[in-house]
């Protein structure tokens, strides 16, 4: 047999390369981690997904109704920052950080920007309404939003609260204190959270943040207590039976030791849904 030529040769071993790794890893490696996937880890492989088409157990997702108001017989999950809530395509945080504290008022033609604070005290104020406690907290006006002022040598500004709002204090160290007017920059004020008289939270962090990806399916032990007694009300069951359904369905930390005991909302809620 002739020999080939030598500037042919490297070519066509190239291409006898490409074809056997297409095969071995296109074709053979997919199909057979596939394979062993479907029948070792079914319900993982196939997403997760509990109750026909409730939704996975992996991504947490809202329990409101077409209004976007809590539904009262469902553990409500906690906040989300991916698009809309809860989307894997958007899956991310607010990426607002503890100084985020002053908020851009609402004006013609634009729509504004609430500030990580005021969105804390907001979510804070609806989950205690929501509960029947206080959502009070820390830094955080009685109407929802951040409790901080902009200070300047002749007056201060509450600029969280737009105007006709009356402000959280009328004086501040012998100033007068105004509401904030849409459109005018205050960048030049001191900025100064005013702490309040507000003790500990009622309402959990977990209740009032995002988690770092948006899709967290789980809440924490202490946001499951909190509501318990409403979905008991709702659904009409003794609270202790809501109670025994929280603690069949809370993950311990991982290993023993990482992280906290959480709980999955979405496999909650549908135990309660059976009960």
């Amino acid at each position: 047999m002739q020999r080939l030529p030598a500037w042919l040769r490297p070519h066509l071993a190239a291409i006898r390369a490409v074809a056997v790794l297409t095969v071995l890893l296109g074709l053979i490696y997919p199909l057979t981690v596939t394979g062993l996937a479907q029948v070792l880890f079914h319900g993982s492989a196939n997403g997760s997904l509990v109750g026909g088409d409730a939704g996975s157990v992996l991504i947490g997702q809202s329990f409101t109704d077409a209004r976007g108001v809590p539904v009262g017989k469902y553990f409500q999950s906690r906040p989300s920052a991916a698009g809309d809530g809860y989307d894997p395509t958007a899956t991310g945080a607010s990426n607002l950080g503890p100084e985020d504290v002053v908020d851009t008022l609402p004006g013609p033609g634009e729509p504004g920007r609430q500030s990580l604070l005021t969105r804390v005290c907001a979510r804070s104020k609806a989950a205690g309404e929501l509960e029947g406690v206080s959502g009070a907290r820390p830094y955080c006006t009685p109407g929802g939003a951040g409790a901080v002022l902009k200070v300047f040598p002749g007056h201060a500004v509450s600029v969280n609260q737009p105007c006709p709002t009356v402000p959280f204090v009328a004086t501040y160290q012998g100033l007068r204190v105004e509401c904030g007017r849409p459109g005018v920059d205050y960048a030049a004020g001191r900025t100064v959270p005013v702490r309040g008289d507000a003790g500990a939270p009622a309402v959990p962090a977990d209740a009032v943040t995002a988690s770092g990806s948006g899709l967290d399916p789980h809440i924490s032990v202490a946001y499951a207590d909190l509501q318990a007694l409403r979905v008991a009300r709702e659904r009409g069951i003794a609270l202790e039976r809501v109670r025994t359904l929280v603690a069949e369905h809370t993950a311990g930390r991982v290993l023993g030791f990482i992280g906290e005991p959480a709980v999955n909302v979405l496999e909650l809620n549908l135990a309660l849904d059976r009960s």
